[in-house]
């Protein structure tokens, strides 16, 4: 699903103008990313987590070139879904013949 559909659905479900719901979906998705940016996290209750995740300094190998480099220690963004998202997505049983298909 693309954010074009999703904006189009919600705009069906609310009856809200799309140019509506495109500016308040772009405008969520601005303050994520400018508070992730500012080492903030983001918590939706039912929904999950938006966090910064630590990774560790460490050292990387070319081995084409046998060659060792570091890679030093960043942050990088995450989402973590809630328990009760989790649990929903495991008993849909959409979600169950779409696997067993593939």
């Amino acid at each position: 699903m693309t954010k074009a559909e999703v904006i189009a659905e919600i705009s069906q479900k609310t009856g809200i103008e799309k140019a509506d719901v495109l500016m308040t979906v772009e405008a969520f998705f601005k303050v994520v990313k400018d508070s992730m940016t500012e080492g903030n996290n983001i918590y939706v209750r039912g929904f999950g987590s938006f966090v910064n995740k630590k990774r560790a300094r460490k050292v990387a190998r070319n081995i084409s070139k046998n060659t060792s480099l570091i890679i030093e220690e960043h942050y990088i963004p995450s989402f973590k879904p809630s328990k009760t998202f989790v649990a929903k997505i495991k008993n849909s049983k959409k979600v169950k013949t779409t696997a067993a298909k593939a």
